[in-house]
């Protein structure tokens, strides 16, 4: 068979058609392999089979360097969405998103992505739990990552979305992107992601990518405040198993807050 097709009758409706824009959108730059579209239905979602490859150390900083290209083709403000709903998470259970257009990452970031998040996950998280989380989410609000180790004033990019591991697929013409929740963003989110689980020959991603895009010497030290939604996410989805690593990157995010002066 020449095609993958993706179904889900429980799907939200427009769910497959988002995912498609987004595809699309992503592949538009022609920065990084993407995963061709066959056909988009209500049910169901046609894709190109692709075989995988062993990933390489070289594939990887080739990956990196697309990946920054990508992130530089830019968007049309933060939070904007390709398709005219966005979601996040598994087929099985995805969650709606805000699409609102901000000029200003901490409105996207603070108020539309995270907080809305937060408050869907009071009661597990609980309240001492909940309290730490929203001090990280209000200095984020306050600008403390609007740039990168705060420096400057990041636009825009192109980004993924929810870039973890399992949406890279490594194949004999470099790494090919799955499964996006394409929005413009902030850079360092895709990177982000790529840290949370841990991805293969991940040093080397980040390699190619400075390559392409020279980053601050601490430029890591920003991820928890960019990995944060994909993590509360994890705990909205599957429970109190992910509680501990979210307080602790709460506390991360507040302890670089300060470092920067926020």
């Amino acid at each position: 068979m020449n095609d993958f097709v993706k179904t889900g009758p429980s799907a939200p409706q427009g769910y497959f058609a988002a995912e498609a824009a987004g595809l699309a959108w992503l592949d538009e730059p022609q920065a990084v392999p993407v995963v061709s579209v066959l056909e988009s239905g209500k049910d169901e979602l046609r894709l190109e089979r692709l075989e995988s490859v062993e990933p390489t150390a070289e594939a990887a900083r080739e990956f990196g360097r697309r990946l920054a290209r990508l992130h530089d083709a830019g968007a049309a403000g933060f939070g904007w969405t390709p398709g005219d709903k966005a979601w996040f998470g598994p087929l099985e259970k995805p969650f709606d998103v805000a699409s609102d257009v901000r000029e200003d990452f901490p409105d996207f970031w603070a108020d539309d992505r995270l907080r809305p998040l937060a408050d869907r996950v009071t009661r597990t998280l609980g309240a001492d739990g909940h309290d730490t989380v929203d001090e990280a989410i209000d200095v984020i609000a306050d600008g403390a990552f609007d740039g990168i180790s705060g420096q400057g004033t990041e636009e825009a990019s192109r980004v993924h979305g929810d870039l973890w591991s399992g949406n890279l697929l490594w194949t004999a013409d470099g790494v090919t992107l799955i499964d996006p929740a394409a929005h413009g963003g902030h850079r360092l989110e895709d990177l982000a992601m790529l840290s949370l689980f841990g991805a293969p020959f991940l040093d080397e991603i980040f390699e190619g990518y400075e390559a392409e895009h020279p980053m601050p010497g601490d430029w890591e030290q920003d991820l928890p405040a960019h990995l944060f939604f994909g993590l509360l996410a994890h705990v909205h989805l599957f429970g109190e198993a992910y509680v501990d690593q979210a307080i602790a990157t709460a506390e991360a995010i507040i302890a670089r807050a300060d470092q920067l002066g926020f």
